[in-house]
């Protein structure tokens, strides 16, 4: 029986590169013909595979239907929880998950500090879209035309010198973190208050979450929150392969 499993399943990555026909499938499964049409006809009646007027078979409706309805079903902070926990049980400071929903960034998890000193954040609560690390990286994924459409409509508040001052020092920002694939806030929002951010991406590549560690420079430098920048790609990578079942390889 898992014989007969294995070798189902491995006809659905041979239809992915496109429709084959009964020959080809027996070929690459190293089976007799019958063999392959048993396989082939029993994935037809799942609607798994659907069998093409030229008697070619391609992957069918109710597998791209599945893996859809599972995808909507995926819980990015179930996923991330314990890697967050993880993170912050090796670095001490504050981790967050944030997503993107209609305009605004949100939090959506919170792992605290284990130090006295702590930064004010909760979850449900909406970031600062022109400086928080996590929304540069959930907002630099956008096709450009939505980014520029963006920039144009935000507001720029000067919450600290450092802050970001207009749309086209915005859009600067998020083509570089687009290019360097993380993003920090190094006093933008808060002048105590630095963070390194990391995406957490889907089965398409594109950026569904974002996660951060913050800390306020009372208790760590910029530049020694900055030296923990692996460890966060890493987490969040981690965090990528486990939502979107790829291996790290596969998402680089």
């Amino acid at each position: 029986m898992s014989q007969t499993v294995d070798r189902a399943l491995s006809i659905l990555p041979l239809l992915a590169e496109g429709p084959a026909d009964l020959g080809q499938v027996a070929d690459r499964l190293g089976v007799h013909k019958s063999t392959a049409l048993r396989l082939l006809r029993t994935l037809h009646e799942h609607g798994l595979v659907y069998r093409q007027s030229d008697q070619r078979y391609r992957l069918g409706a109710r597998l791209f239907a599945l893996a859809q309805e599972a995808m909507e079903n995926l819980d990015v902070r179930e996923i991330a929880h314990a890697h967050l926990v993880r993170l912050n049980e090796q670095c001490g400071h504050t981790v967050h998950l944030a997503v993107h929903e209609e305009n605004e960034v949100l939090y959506v998890d919170k792992v605290e500090s284990r130090y006295p000193v702590r930064m004010y954040s909760r979850i449900g609560k909406s970031v600062a879209l022109t400086v928080a690390a996590v929304a540069k990286l959930l907002l630099a994924d956008l096709p450009e035309h939505e980014r520029r459409a963006l920039a144009d409509t935000l507001d720029y508040p000067m919450y600290t010198s450092r802050s970001t001052p207009g749309p086209a020092a915005f859009l600067r920002e998020l083509e570089k973190v687009r290019e360097q694939g993380w993003a920090t806030d190094l006093g933008g929002h808060e002048e105590s208050i630095n963070c390194v951010a990391a995406p957490i991406r889907g089965t398409d590549g594109r950026v569904v979450a974002a996660m951060s560690v913050s800390a306020p420079n009372v208790v760590v430098t910029a530049g020694e929150l900055l030296t923990l920048l692996p460890l966060v790609r890493r987490t969040a990578a981690a965090i990528s392969g486990e939502y979107s079942g790829r291996t790290p390889a596969e998402l680089q």
